[in-house]
């Protein structure tokens, strides 16, 4: 039989877990049944659509660089000095958050 973990903020049971996310699934799928069943599958279900209008895919994609010109023009002074770290090894990802992680670490024992 699972038990009951006590903590300092009260009981844990990990039934009443698995009791409550049993009981959300069964109220999604509820909800989820009383969907549409009508939709038909056909050629044309992943071509854009803008007002009407049959779009070609490439003209209404979006890149990232437009639409984020506002917000990365208006940080250019932080922004800019911060490309010259960005290598694009992971390696080098990583050893930053080890490095960083230790002195919150270090800083977080020391208090």
């Amino acid at each position: 039989m699972i038990g009951t973990l006590e903590t300092g903020y009260g009981l844990w049971s990990a039934l009443y877990w698995l009791l409550g996310v049993t009981v959300l699934f069964l109220i999604a799928y509820f909800i989820y049944s009383f969907g549409g069943k009508t939709v038909k599958s056909s050629g044309d279900k992943g071509k854009p659509f803008l007002s009407g209008n049959e779009m070609i895919k490439e003209e209404t994609h979006v890149r990232a660089s437009n639409m984020y010109w506002g917000f990365t023009e208006a940080l250019k002074s932080y922004y800019n000095p911060l490309e010259g770290g960005h290598t694009g090894n992971v390696n080098d990802y990583v050893s930053w958050f080890v490095v960083v992680l230790a002195i919150v670490l270090i800083l977080a024992g020391g208090l």
